[in-house]
Parts: structure tokens; C-alpha cells; sequence
């Protein structure tokens, strides 16, 4: 039997939200204007999303909202690509609730923090990801040590990797000597790039996927870069990249929900306003994703 694949270029999706007092914040989901985004991505070649992650602002919605956001994205994409449901909590219990809601709502997959308010040790955070495993659906583990202060390192993803439906990780370690590391010790898990600054040299060295989140930006140029990477044409792919690295390096700041969502309001598209704890950009952080963006707009003929 075949591993289940995660790979490609699968957008972790922007929220938006509109006006309405009676909402948490006095914003409300737009599942309307979410499914439009969802339905402009993959029309225009990802090969699916990844709705309530760390972009989506899965941690300051509801359970309801937060179930009707996968539920849309999964209505929306339907049979024409993947979506890879963020199931992250604070404890195994929790991430494996959201698994289930997940298998039963049709999500082809999951991502999955470790714990996510607590520094977990080898064992917890091996039982918490066996914990999600057992639901059945194939599962991306994310790294990201900066957010959650456990760093799934090469030796223990050897270790997650022999739990049945472990099928990938994001790293986000942005160390891209990990994506040969982890080859080598868990040859059967795919590595996802989960950092947009380094993913084509992430991609050169083996990574299969790109886990992204400037491609709610910039879909169609994401997908022809990660195309071109793929294929070993270093220098089409270099000529694409490096105008767009400024703007991409704004997806491992603190600010990088605020800076991706300008960045749609810049294109035309509706990024708009985060929920707290998120505030907006300061003066000088707008002044310079607003610059950043226009070189890679320029890059691209758009500006």
C-alpha cells in the first residue's frame, strides 16, 4: 500500500473576518469570503489548503467557528485537491478531538503541533502524536521549536516516524541542513518546507512539499517556482525567488499573519484585520512589508 501524500504546494490559509459587534473582538468569520479564497487558490494550481493553523488564527476562534472553517474548506475544495486541517492543543486530548471532528467532516489530513502550552518531553510529545495518529487519517507533524520550545530534531522524528499514519513533517526550524538530517534518519517521512524564505533551498535538498503561507499572496508564482525547483531548473527558479525573499521573510516574524494579510490587500485580494492577541502593524512594520512587497511585485510585472 501506498504512503498517503501531503506534498505539493498546500496554502495554510488566511482568515478573514468582517465587522460585527456581537462577534469575539467585534470580528466575525467571513466563511463566505474564505471559501472564494479557498476556491482562487486552488484555480490557480495549489494543491490544496490547510485551514486552522497559526495563520488561521486557530487559537482565537470558538470551537464552532473553528469546525465551520475546516467544514468549508472541505466543502469548497471538494474532490479537486487536499485539505490538511491544523489540529493543534494543549494536550493530546484535545489535538485528538479535533482529529476526530476532522476524519468525520472528510479532511484528507492533519497537522499537528506539539502540546502547545506546555514544554513537552520525548515521551509526551511522542504519545500526544500517537494520540492523533490513532484516528486514522495520515498526519504532518509540525516543528516548530520557536512557538513551541520543543524541537522535533532529526533523532526523534526517527522516532515519531514509526507511528502508523505519521506520514510527514513541516519543519520550521529554518535550519535547512534538518531537510537532509531527517532524510537520513527517517527515510520514510516526507519533509515539508514550513518556512517561505528558505523553501527553494529546502525543495533543492529533497523536501517534497511546501507547507507555505505567502502563496495566499501569490499562488500561481508559488506553484511555478515550486514546479521549477522540483524539476532542478536552479536558475529559472533563482531568477523567481530572490525578489520575493524580502517579503517572504516576513512568514518567520512575529508579525507574519498581519504582514501576509497586507500583503493580499496589496494584490487586491481581502486580507484585513487579525483578531487579538494579533493588533496591527506598527508604522514602520507596514512602511516596510508595503516595500517588500513591492519589489516582488515589480519582480513580477504586477506593480
Amino acid at each position: 500500500m501506498s504512503t498517503p501524500d501531503l506534498g505539493g504546494v498546500v496554502v495554510a490559509t488566511a482568515l478573514p473576518y468582517r465587522a460585527d459587534e456581537a462577534a469575539p473582538a467585534g470580528l466575525a468569520v467571513d466563511y463566505d469570503a474564505y471559501a472564494a479564497h479557498c476556491r482562487w487558490l486552488i484555480d490557480n494550481g495549489c494543491r490544496g489548503v490547510g485551514p486552522n493553523g497559526s495563520l488561521g488564527e486557530y487559537s482565537s476562534l470558538t470551537d464552532e467557528e473553528r469546525r465551520r472553517v475546516a467544514r468549508t474548506a472541505i466543502e469548497t475544495v471538494g474532490e479537486d485537491g487536499i485539505v490538511v486541517v491544523g489540529v493543534h492543543g494543549p494536550g493530546s486530548h484535545q489535538a485528538r478531538h479535533w482529529a476526530e471532528v476532522a476524519a468525520e467532516d472528510g479532511a484528507g489530513g492533519l497537522l499537528c503541533l506539539p502540546p502547545t502550552m506546555y514544554r513537552a518531553n520525548r515521551g509526551e510529545v511522542l504519545a500526544h502524536f500517537e494520540a492523533v495518529a490513532s484516528v486514522g487519517l495520515p498526519v504532518m507533524v509540525y516543528n516548530n521549536p520557536i512557538d513551541t520550545k520543543v524541537d522535533l530534531t532529526p533523532a526523534l522524528l526517527a522516532e515519531i516516524a514509526q507511528i502508523d499514519n505519521v506520514v510527514a513533517v513541516k519543519e520550521f526550524s529554518g535550519d535547512v541542513r534538518r531537510v537532509l538530517e531527517i532524510r537520513e534518519q527517517a527515510p520514510g517521512l516526507d519533509v515539508i518546507s514550513g518556512a517561505d524564505d528558505v523553501v527553494l533551498e529546502s525543495l533543492l535538498m529533497g523536501a517534497t512539499g511546501w507547507f507555505a503561507g505567502f502563496p495566499n499572496v501569490f499562488p500561481a508564482e508559488s506553484v511555478r517556482l515550486f514546479d521549477l525547483a522540483r524539476a532542478g531548473k536552479l536558475d529559472e527558479a533563482r531568477a523567481l525567488y530572490e525578489p520575493l525573499v524580502a517579503a517572504f521573510r516576513w512568514d518567520s516574524r512575529t508579525e507574519f499573519v498581519q504582514a501576509i494579510k497586507l500583503g493580499m490587500d496589496l494584490v487586491g485580494r481581502y486580507g484585513g484585520p487579525c483578531r487579538p492577541p494579533r493588533g496591527p502593524l506598527t508604522g514602520d512594520h507596514h512602511e516596510q512589508v508595503t516595500a517588500d512587497m513591492g519589489r516582488a511585485l515589480a519582480s513580477l510585472g504586477v506593480a
